[in-house]
């Protein structure tokens, strides 16, 4: 076989071997075995080596090459990355549609329901129709390339072409597909996810050779390709299920892109176009009858408006695209009584029913109370003490009860009324028009003071050690303080004559109150209690303005320009500010020593912001500085905290004994860096 032979020999055997794993990923067909198709590639693998010059980078034979990487190199999405709003009810999605038809009065809608595969995202990029990069979501801006990784997985073709002819709906496109192909930039996007079969055998192996096992598909997944060493995940059976064709071919509806992927050589789920939110309700309960009969995890439906200017023209809220929304299956749920139901009283004077529950254990945690909400969210379940419950974990996280099992009743259940005043100061509730909460009016209220003060030297806010919620409550009992800023007040012989306080407890606690003096604005801000404001949207505020004397003088219409920060927000800071009560307090507090300042504001920017779109995780305790102060410094330099390690985790920061999240970090094959390495990056 002569050079000229074996070229064509090879062009032979790669277009075989494509057409073959593309009827086999895609389409579901084995045409010939397994041992066939490793025949095929072991003989273009042998004429590749005789013949270097011919190896290109859409060979089967190139899925999986290389030195393993020291780290993942970043890329820029073009187009961001962006994460879906879940819903967990019927009403929630009606209440969206509602939403939408707000925004968009005079539109038809048309919906495409698909499913919801538990997966890791990933976008592909091709261009001249060949794989040349490939990246995680990472901040929805910038992700991770992990283009070595992706190589490995057979279902992702490296190099695209019409498998067959469009449809005559979209023949139309067929010129515009072609030249992107022969000459432009496709980029394709989807989840690369792990059957539960393959899963099942991959845990087996691992029990086989003494090795721990993984906890879910989606988790190994995730962990397999973001490894360093591109050999780690070629061992592992994942496969890429796309869901959005990202670049313009002329395609009007995202049903289009459904019906263009298979035939670009992408597995894709078929979906369903549905003219109404019924049509949606009976695809969603469908789905969710065969979800364990599918070969793969699915965690809900995802449903979109298919018309695809429309949905470019709703734009985007928050972190997610408006006209999207993923309508997730109920969480894992449990049996148990309701002990008893109390009301409490926030800072804001907002009245919470809580029931008292059965220790239950849900979704492995053990749950003893869970919110009823509001009153209305009451009668609607027709709840009452010592009724049986379902009980779950909305959206995995917040306990909730989600039924009473009327058919359990004995008879001997007691109604629950909703006291009509403040349970602690015994003003008359008030409900504000358009609101379903019941609140105590009353800001001298004991209840209300009380939470406040909690809050105000949390650890988020002024951060006064030593002083929590049981010292707090001695001194209010004892007169010495009523207002926060008479915290700054307070001398150590106002402390000592106190019951279980001594000298060194009394200095320790004026000590710490000193050093609380000087803040930084934002956590000043959180400390206000604001109504919906937290210690997000505070650190926005702060990065914002830069100065107190800014912010209190901020319209609601330049509130409004920060993203992330609606209407509603707005003029509930705009208000608080405002109020000539409000500004004697801020006063009272400058006048007691507090001193609010904004290192970030006098920072170079580059340096501010060095950490942009990195999330850092902290696990175990540091020797050098506190979890509080690390945390605090990140966000200075424009980092994000999480609570936990996930796919999206940029860092975990080891301190002595850290706990099981280092062992989900190394599922994850997330970066682990210690605390050496922290001050390092935060100096």
């Amino acid at each position: 076989m002569n050079k000229q032979q074996a070229k064509q020999r090879i062009e032979k055997l790669k277009k075989l071997i494509n057409q073959h794993r593309y009827l086999y990923h895609v389409l579901d067909k084995e045409d010939i075995s397994d041992a066939a198709f490793d025949s095929l590639k072991h003989e273009l693998y042998a004429l590749e080596q005789q013949y270097p010059d011919f190896i290109t980078l859409d060979s089967p034979t190139q899925r999986v090459g290389g030195e393993a990487l020291k780290e993942f190199k970043k890329i820029e999405h073009k187009v961001s990355m962006l994460s879906i709003e879940d819903v967990f009810s019927e009403k929630e999605l009606g209440d969206w549609e509602n939403y939408l038809r707000r925004l968009a009065r005079e539109s038809q809608f048309e919906y495409f329901a698909e499913l919801k595969i538990d997966g890791f995202a990933i976008t592909l990029i091709y261009n001249k129709g060949v794989f040349i990069a490939g990246a995680t979501r990472g901040n929805g801006k910038i992700g991770e390339d992990i283009t070595q990784n992706l190589k490995t997985i057979e279902s992702i073709p490296l190099k695209i072409h019409l498998h067959k002819e469009l449809s005559p709906n979209l023949k139309h496109l067929e010129k515009r597909l072609k030249e992107l192909i022969l000459k432009g930039r496709i980029e394709i996007r989807g989840e690369v996810y792990m059957e539960k079969a393959d899963f099942d055998k991959f845990n087996q192996s691992r029990i086989k050779d003494n090795l721990s096992t993984f906890t879910n598909p989606r988790n190994l997944a995730a962990g397999s390709i973001r490894q360093l060493d591109p050999k780690l995940a070629a061992s592992r059976p994942l496969k890429f299920l796309a869901y959005d064709l990202i670049t313009d071919v002329g395609q009007t509806k995202h049903s289009e892109e459904h019906q263009i992927l298979p035939i670009l050589g992408f597995k894709t789920d078929p979906g369903k176009i549905c003219k109404k939110i019924s049509e949606i309700l009976d695809f969603f309960r469908e789905i969710e009858q065969k979800r364990e009969k599918l070969p793969f995890q699915i965690d809900g439906v995802v449903i979109s408006l298919n018309d695809n200017a429309l949905f470019q023209k709703l734009g985007v809220a928050g972190k997610s695209p408006r006209a999207i929304r993923a309508f997730k299956f109920s969480p894992k749920q449990a049996t148990t009584k309701i002990l008893d139901i109390k009301v409490q009283v926030g800072r804001t004077g907002a009245v919470t029913p809580v029931a008292t529950l059965e220790p239950v254990q849900v979704a492995g945690v053990t749950i003893t109370s869970a919110t009823l909400h509001n009153e209305d969210e009451m009668k609607k379940l027709g709840i009452k003490i010592g009724d049986t419950v379902i009980v779950e974990r909305a959206g995995d996280v917040i306990p909730a009860i989600s039924r009473v099992l009327t058919e359990l009743r004995s008879g001997r259940e007691k109604a629950f009324v909703f006291p009509e005043k403040c349970p602690v100061c015994e003003t008359k509730l008030t409900k504000p028009e358009g609101e379903v909460i019941w609140r105590c009016p009353n800001t001298n209220c004991q209840a209300r003071k009380r939470e406040n003060f909690y809050h105000f030297v949390s650890k988020k806010a002024f951060n006064v050690e030593g002083l929590g919620p049981k010292i707090i409550d001695q001194l209010m009992d004892e007169n010495l303080i009523s207002q926060p800023f008479e915290i700054f007040e307070l001398k150590e012989g106002d402390l000592v004559p106190l019951e279980r306080f001594a000298e060194k407890k009394a200095g320790n606690i004026i000590k710490a109150i000193e050093e609380s003096k000087r803040i930084n604005l934002d956590r000043f801000i959180f400390s206000l209690g604001i109504r919906h404001v937290g210690e997000e949207t505070a650190n926005d505020l702060a990065s914002y303005f830069g100065s107190l004397d800014k912010l209190k003088k901020a319209s609601i219409e330049e509130l409004e320009k920060i993203p992330n920060v609606g209407g509603k927000v707005s003029e509930s800071i705009h208000t608080w500010f405002q109020s000539k009560g409000n500004q004697k307090f801020i006063e009272d507090l400058i006048r007691g020593g507090v001193r609010v300042i904004n290192p970030a504001s006098v920072k170079p920017l580059a340096e501010r912001q060095k950490l942009k779109g990195k999330i850092f995780v902290l696990t175990g305790s540091l020797k050098t500085i506190t979890r509080d102060e690390a945390k605090e410094k990140i966000r200075l330099l424009g980092g994000e905290i999480s609570d936990s390690v996930s796919s999206k985790t940029d860092y975990l920061v080891l301190g002595e004994n850290p706990g099981s999240k280092l062992e989900k970090a190394r599922e994850l094959g997330t970066k682990t860096i210690e605390e050496k390495e922290l001050l390092e990056m935060i100096r």
